[in-house]
């Protein structure tokens, strides 16, 4: 079993900044791929950023040139730093990764950017 915990969650005024970070944990045999996700009140869980093992990001276009992605490979943690926060990013962050064909999912954090 995979655990994971997401921190750093909170409530910001646009243009703030916050830094999430999210530890796996339990039977952990090889992590190749780490993600974070969001999900709006009434909306679908979308994909934010991921990071490889390898180093290699990739960002949704919405938050492109804000947020940053990064890993400690030794720590099994990944961390989302998000600048300049907009109201639209208002959501429940989670972060995820998939061993042995699952999803595995954080608790969620979340975030609140006021207007």
């Amino acid at each position: 079993q995979v655990q994971l915990v997401e921190s750093g969650g909170g409530l910001v005024p646009t243009g703030g900044s916050l830094s999430l970070s999210c530890a796996a944990s339990g039977s952990i045999f090889s992590i190749n791929t780490m993600y974070w996700f969001r999900q709006a009140p009434g909306k679908q869980r979308d994909s934010v950023a991921f990071a490889t093992s390898g180093g290699s990001t990739n960002y949704a276009d919405s938050v492109k040139g804000r947020f940053s992605i990064s890993r400690d490979n030794a720590k099994n943690t990944v961390y989302l730093q998000m600048n300049n926060l907009k109201p639209e990013d208002t959501a429940v962050y989670y972060c995820g990764l998939v061993q042995g064909g699952r999803w595995y999912w954080g608790q969620g954090t979340q975030v609140t950017v006021s207007s």
